[in-house]
């Protein structure tokens, strides 16, 4: 199985990167798994709709070019459906199981995702209505991948 992170942005923070290192160690056993970072759109504090639109169309042009044809995408959105870590791991499990071996998630910039990333989506991902800075988003993600592997080997990690 192929997991891949795509993201917007560039990581800086030490601490993020030693936690997403240290899960990215653990799931080598189960998966071949990546992050690629695309750059962010630079733009203004301040930003018109029409702005707006068309920062998340850069940003998504970007993302859209990492993507291959075959890969079940699932983009993390507000408006995405909420699931349960056991109800996670499931998903993972039934892709991989009815042969779908490469699954690509979609972290998007701090503007959200563009339609055509929405589009190409095969899932939307919520984790929550709260919102949490991107680059702590990663590091979310990547326990939840790890906790989700833990739960389909039933291994104690998850209680």
């Amino acid at each position: 199985m192929n997991i891949k992170i795509i993201t917007v942005g560039k990581l800086k923070e030490k601490y993020l990167k030693a936690g997403i290192a240290e899960y990215a160690k653990r799931l080598s056993k189960f998966c071949k798994f990546e992050i690629i970072e695309v750059s962010d759109e630079k733009a203004p504090e301040s930003l018109s709709e029409a702005e707006m639109t068309t920062v998340k169309d850069k940003e998504g042009e970007r993302i859209l070019a990492k993507v291959k044809d075959k890969e079940h995408v699932i983009v993390l959105a507000i408006h995405g459906k909420q699931r349960a870590s056991e109800e996670f791991a499931k998903e993972i499990q039934d892709l991989a199981t009815y042969g779908t071996s490469d699954i690509t998630f979609i972290i998007g910039g701090s503007l959200g995702t563009s339609d055509a990333v929405n589009k190409r989506a095969n899932d939307a991902l919520s984790f929550g209505k709260l919102t949490l800075p991107h680059q702590l988003m990663r590091l979310v993600l990547t326990e939840q991948i790890y906790r989700a592997f833990m739960i389909n080997q039933g291994s104690p990690y998850h209680k």
